[in-house]
């Protein structure tokens, strides 16, 4: 049998095992976090993460389809969480065909509101961050946008819109850079999501 990361006996020896289980840790405390917000508001947590995204990003990213793989759902499952957002009156149906089954997500004042309520339920993560230092803040940042762009490579995350995979990201010998913005990039200077992101071609 192999060596589980589960095996506690295994685990204690083997350092990427911890670090493992540590984000297994982080992504449950997110969790808990986010569904303690939807409890008072009566929102379950993927219609919370729909508003939030929604009051972020631009009209191209907020479709049904791409809903299903920026939180790696079906597309029913998405559909049928719109339909409880759009009953609320918390979303409008932006139509962008004659056929009307095309439409992209947008917010009413209602679902303003609830935004306001709710995108502030992973502060408490944040406040903890803010007891480490500037150069070990520097350094998780390019640890996990790293690991997150590795994931996205291997094909288990399905979206990411980080400088990393974007066809204006460089990398030099010493440093980065974005053609865009013509800039060199710091490590702090690195995003997670950006808005003038494309996706650099694959190579086969």
């Amino acid at each position: 049998m192999s060596k589980s990361i589960f095996d506690i006996s295994f685990q204690h020896k083997d350092v990427t095992s911890k670090i493992v289980i540590g984000l297994e840790r982080i992504s449950e405390v997110f969790r808990v976090l986010l569904w303690e917000h939807a409890k008072t508001i009566g929102l379950s947590p993927i219609q919370i993460q729909i508003l939030i995204f929604v009051a972020y990003h631009k009209e191209g990213l907020c479709t049904v389809s791409h809903l299903a793989k920026e939180f790696n759902m079906s597309k029913p499952t998405i559909s049928d969480a719109v339909k409880v957002l759009e009953k609320k009156e918390m979303i409008f149906k932006n139509k962008t065909a004659p056929d009307n089954r095309s439409y992209f997500i947008s917010l009413t004042p209602k679902g303003e509101k609830s935004v306001t309520e709710t995108e502030n339920f992973a502060h408490p993560i944040k406040k903890q961050l803010l007891h480490f230092n500037e150069n070990e803040q520097e350094s998780l940042l390019k640890t996990i946008t790293t690991l997150i762009y590795q994931l996205n490579k291997s094909g288990i995350i399905s979206v990411q819109r980080t400088c990393y995979a974007c066809k204006f990201y460089k990398k030099g010998k010493n440093n980065d850079y974005c053609n865009l913005i013509q800039t060199y990039l710091k490590n702090t200077d690195i995003r997670l999501d950006c808005p003038e992101f494309e996706e650099k071609s694959k190579k086969f």
